[in-house]
């Protein structure tokens, strides 16, 4: 069995990681995933949240939304809508696009609005690059 995995995550913009890992832990739609060298195949779709990955010891994460997640011999593919590196996050700027996705929010639900899927989508990136950005 292989020690490492290697880890691909793209986005339609750029590449954002190609490297060797001991471990991934990426959101699935119904819950997070660990990915183990070894793992079995698997084709599932990408969730929010926070993506974390062992690389020569050291643990770093990524903010990711939607997309797809592929693992193939000891291959992982993270093909996502949106990821972003930590480091790569302005804080202040994702608690403001929180707390005004937050207002958007409320204010559809108010007025039966048909944006309302949108903006809580806008509201679950915006929380996920806050707690990155921390």
């Amino acid at each position: 069995m292989a020690q490492a995995l290697e880890l691909e995550v793209a986005t339609p913009e750029r590449a954002v990681v190609n490297e060797q890992v001991t471990e991934v832990q990426v959101p699935g739609l119904d819950g997070y995933l660990g990915i183990l060298p070894g793992h079995a195949p698997l084709l599932s779709l990408l969730g929010s949240g926070s993506l974390s990955y062992n690389a020569s010891g050291t643990r770093r994460f990524l903010a990711v939304q939607g997309g797809v997640i592929e693992v193939v011999e000891d291959h992982v593919r993270v093909l996502a809508n949106i990821a972003e590196r930590a480091e790569e996050i302005d804080a202040a700027k994702a608690r403001a696009d929180v707390e005004k996705a937050e207002h958007e929010l409320q204010e559809s639900a108010k007025a039966d609005s048909p944006e309302v899927a949108l903006e809580a989508a806008a509201l679950a990136r915006a929380r996920v690059a806050a707690v990155e950005g921390k």
